[in-house]
């Protein structure tokens, strides 16, 4: 069965994740709106993650089956971040604009700024804050498993 990922894009808490495996999804819904989180451990703002986009380019089958290549343009504001999240599959990045501080549990942060590629395994959980002057724009790439959740938070 192939998932349709807008949902999902469309929003980041555990609950629409869960629902994807079980729910047909709307194929008329935008594929752009505001992620959603819990206060920032820096700034104190109420929505770390507000005024966070992810927009879907493009979602093909993968060679491998059970596989899907899903991409996506995601916009941080200044000061906001993506919200600690993990993938089912890898991630391949390019930072477009801008400069993020990528956290990861499991690893020290790594600094990216313009023109910089990234690269997060399966599974990582991870969150990129934009420690900038400039809304950040990111092109992420992701092969991952076609009957999971493209984003799970935490």
């Amino acid at each position: 069965m192939m998932i349709n990922r807008r949902l999902l894009l469309r929003t980041s808490s555990a609950a629409a994740a869960g629902v994807l495996g079980a729910a047909a999804l709307s194929a008329t819904a935008a594929a752009t709106e505001p992620a959603r989180g819990l206060p920032s451990r820096l700034t104190g703002d109420p929505d770390p993650t507000g005024g966070v986009t992810r927009t879907l380019l493009q979602e093909h089958p993968s060679p491998a089956e059970g596989w899907e290549a899903v991409q996506t343009l995601v916009q941080i504001p200044r000061h906001k971040e993506s919200g600690r999240h993990s993938h089912p599959g890898i991630e391949v990045g390019y930072i477009i604009r801008g400069d993020v501080l990528m956290e990861f549990d499991d690893r020290p942060p790594l600094r990216l700024r313009t023109g910089d590629p990234f690269f997060i395994p399966d599974g990582s959980i991870h969150n990129a804050r934009n420690v900038g002057t400039v809304t950040t724009m990111m092109l992420s790439t992701y092969v991952v498993d076609e009957t999971k959740p493209l984003v799970t938070t935490y």
